[in-house]
């Protein structure tokens, strides 16, 4: 069978200690796990059931280069993130069970233009034009269990032109890896492909054209994005 059209190539990430790459299938994103950051949002931090969005496959791109400033917006934040790679099929799981679906860890950023997700919300309506947008997932080399083991601990560190403006611990997730996983797969099926990004830490803020965001957690490689000039189309 022919197709009328070729359709890109699927978005990979690179594998730490590999020249293979981790073909991204889903996005799946976990809204406030840290209760400091739930408290900056003005919600209650309280340890009620996760909840989660997801994004396009290709709003993943690479560490090192450049994010173009979306259109529509004028309030463009950072969100530090560690990043579950799944790497085998998996519904239904047990907490106890979950983390044998991982492949490994990453550091990623979930990009929002805040100021839609803040509307959207208020008005009760989907996050997607907050949330889902080209280039809104960068994402580091994956470290692979087998080479660091799982993580459930260590500093997350974002700076924006060399300054800090998130320091936290993965240990302060409100919803640990392995319950993260499990919950989701109780609504979809996990597949190998798919990213979880497990929510960020408090201090949430805006970037512009020319800004430099580094992201460290530690054990894994760091992630480096500059934010660039908005795609000239979008201009009227």
């Amino acid at each position: 069978m022919t197709h009328v059209f070729e359709l890109p190539e699927r978005p990979a990430v690179p594998i730490t200690g590999s020249n293979a790459t981790f073909p991204v299938r889903r996005i799946f994103c976990v809204g406030r796990n840290y209760a400091a950051h739930a408290r900056e949002m003005g919600k209650d931090p309280d340890r009620e059931p996760p909840f989660f969005f997801a994004k396009f496959p290709d709003a993943a791109v690479p560490s090192g280069g450049a994010v173009p400033y979306p259109p529509e917006t004028a309030n463009y934040h950072y969100e530090a993130e560690l990043v579950i790679a799944i790497g085998k099929e998996g519904a239904g799981i047990s907490k106890t069970a979950a983390l044998d679906l991982v492949f490994g860890y990453a550091v990623g950023l979930d990009m929002t233009r805040r100021d839609l997700q803040l509307e959207a919300r208020d008005k009760g309506r989907p996050w997607d034009t907050g949330k889902n947008f080209a280039f809104s997932a960068p994402i580091a080399p994956i470290r692979p269990v087998e080479i660091g083991g799982h993580v459930s601990a260590g500093r997350i560190h974002l700076t924006v032109n060399g300054v800090t403006k998130q320091d936290a611990d993965i240990a302060d997730l409100i919803w640990d890896c392995a319950e993260t996983i499990a919950y989701i797969s109780r609504f979809e099926r996990l597949l190998a492909g798919d990213l979880i990004y497990t929510g960020t830490p408090a201090g949430v803020g805006p970037v512009r054209p020319g800004d430099v965001i580094d992201v460290s957690i530690a054990g894994l490689e760091s992630l480096s994005v500059t934010i660039g000039e908005m795609d000239p189309a979008f201009r009227t």
